[in-house]
């Protein structure tokens, strides 16, 4: 059909069939025979003979729009396969995300164990919050983030689930019950929630601590996590963090208690997700080997 099609988008192009089949090296009845073929293919009209003119029908004109783009693109394809056999192309960049808060350590162990089976492949790596990395992939400056899932998942990306994590809340040592192991959003609604932010991101995580975790307390920002436990162990508010970054926090100097809201478990979830229309062979294989590092 790809024959086909350039038959068809010479037709159109020149207005002639004598200059298209010129243009296509063939006979003025091959090239006839090729459109025949393609709107027989295809089960709809494309190009209408009025005399010793044609006109394009409605699908005809959407059809040579699109095939242009199409040709071009397979035109690039067959540049850049036949550069890569011969080592003079780029090399191919692979440009990946992961969430700040989150650590590193899986992500850049993935990292590593990619750059040895593909040595050939560079590798950029980008460190932000959230909505940050949510805008530079929207906008074609990254390829794969690794995330938490904050909102419903847009099928406009494929998203490859990788672990989840119970929320947990960092308190003074003291406060509350001895043998209290789990705390509702609402027993801490008069106590004010650390926010370790910054500015920029300030108003989306007050959003969503409100909005999906059910946070009521007033918040407060921290520069540092070792500020936000040292507010925390004066009994100046608490920090929700989660299961797997709980670990981080001095045993001796706060407490940690798992947090529901009304009742309900709260629970982080992190993805691996990608553009559908940017999807890859290196970007595929990128989200296997870090799935694997939560295996």
């Amino acid at each position: 059909m790809f024959r086909q099609i350039e038959c068809f988008i010479a037709v159109v192009k020149n207005h002639s069939y004598t200059q298209a089949a010129i243009e296509c090296h063939l006979s003025q009845s091959s090239l006839s025979q090729r459109i025949k073929e393609l709107q027989t293919s295809l089960g709809v009209t494309l190009i209408q003979r009025k005399g010793r003119s044609f006109e394009l029908t409605a699908a005809g004109d959407y059809f040579y729009q699109h095939a242009q783009v199409l040709l071009e693109q397979v035109n690039q394809l067959v540049t850049q396969t036949q550069a890569i056999a011969t080592n003079t192309a780029e090399a191919y960049t692979l440009k990946l995300g992961y969430l700040r808060k989150f650590g590193s350590r899986e992500f850049l162990q993935a990292v590593a164990e990619f750059s040895r089976q593909f040595p050939q492949v560079k590798v950029q790596i980008h460190s932000d919050s959230y909505a940050e990395l949510f805008t530079r992939i929207r906008d074609g400056h990254l390829d794969l983030n690794f995330s938490d899932q904050r909102y419903e998942l847009s099928p406009a990306f494929e998203n490859e689930f990788l672990t989840a994590a119970d929320y947990m809340v960092v308190v003074a040592p003291h406060s509350f019950a001895s043998d209290q192991t789990v705390i509702d959003t609402t027993e801490l609604a008069d106590l004010p929630c650390i926010l370790i932010t910054g500015t920029d991101e300030y108003a989306s995580d007050q959003a969503y601590y409100r909005d999906v975790l059910g946070v009521q307390s007033p918040f407060q920002i921290a520069s540092s996590f070792g500020e936000a436990q040292m507010l925390a162990t004066t009994g100046q508010g608490y920090i929700v963090v989660n299961s797997r970054t709980a670990g981080q926090i001095n045993a001796t100097a706060n407490r940690v208690l798992k947090l529901v809201d009304h009742g309900r478990d709260l629970t982080q979830h992190y993805y691996a997700y990608w553009k559908k229309d940017n999807s890859g062979y290196y970007i595929e294989t990128f989200a296997q080997i870090l799935k694997a590092q939560f295996d």
